[in-house]
């Protein structure tokens, strides 16, 4: 099993260094996200990066709270301040932020759409992107939630797999994995900030909803079934129903039913 020791920050300082402007550490706050959002407002520089060891108030998608043991995650958060013109693009941001955390992982893993972190068609990671400022001066929070040592007990949800149950033969560096996902979450982010045609490319590389029968809940709680057969350039979902119609989704809940 994976240690819960707490990060070695002047490694993962050292490890990043050049590429954040500070990266500041909690033993425990309430939320990173809410933390770099208060910072935004109080006029952090861009690439500012916080990291803590336990995370009281959590959230993901829809307000849900969620908790881990000390130590049993990474969790962290980071700024951006893009250009105005970026704005335009907001709904591929969720998307690369994904796409960078799976270039980080040393294991092979996928993405449900939007950026949920699958491995064994379970969820490793939950996403979460808050907007501090959509003026033309744009400050942009994304934070995330990696499940590294959690037992089956600690989970918040049955859907729910760690590093550590995925994997049991291996251990895994959780200094050396927040740096990675840093340094991706920085490459990756800056391909977004220079509008890189490439991306959505490489997302749909690694996207296991595309081709999959699926049942997406919409807002309004209506229900839609089908097959997922593309995600567009602007990172919106293409489903095919059973009647034939198209359907081209912003947002929604997928289940992949060859999963259940």
């Amino acid at each position: 099993m994976t240690d819960r020791n707490p990060l070695d920050m002047p490694r993962l300082r050292a490890a990043v260094a050049g590429t954040y402007a500070h990266v500041t550490h909690t033993e425990s706050t309430g939320s990173t996200n809410a933390d770099l959002v208060s910072a935004a407002q109080q006029g952090a520089p861009a690439w500012t990066a916080a990291v803590t060891e336990y995370q009281s108030a959590g959230r993901g998608r829809h307000g849900r709270v969620w908790t881990a043991p000390k130590s049993s995650q990474v969790i962290l958060s980071i700024l951006l301040r893009p250009p105005a013109e970026t704005r335009q693009r907001l709904g591929t941001l969720p998307l690369v932020t994904g796409l960078a955390i799976l270039d980080a992982l040393p294991i092979d893993a996928r993405l449900k759409w939007p950026n949920d972190v699958l491995v064994q068609g379970r969820k490793l990671c939950g996403i979460l992107g808050e907007a501090v400022a959509l003026d033309e001066h744009p400050a942009l929070v994304m934070g995330l939630g990696l499940n590294v040592s959690l037992t089956e007990a600690e989970l918040p949800v049955p859907h729910a797999i760690s590093l550590d149950l995925a994997f049991p033969g291996m251990e895994f560096d959780r200094t050396e994995l927040t740096a990675q996902i840093l340094l991706a979450l920085h490459r990756r982010l800056t391909q977004w900030i220079n509008d890189d045609p490439t991306l959505i490319r490489d997302y749909r590389s690694v996207c296991s909803s595309i081709g999959q029968q699926v049942k997406v809940l919409l807002p309004g709680d209506e229900t839609l079934l089908g097959e997922a057969v593309g995600v567009a350039d602007d990172g919106r979902l293409r489903v095919v129903d059973k009647r034939g119609v198209s359907h081209v989704l912003a947002a929604g809940d997928v289940t992949h039913l060859r999963l259940q």
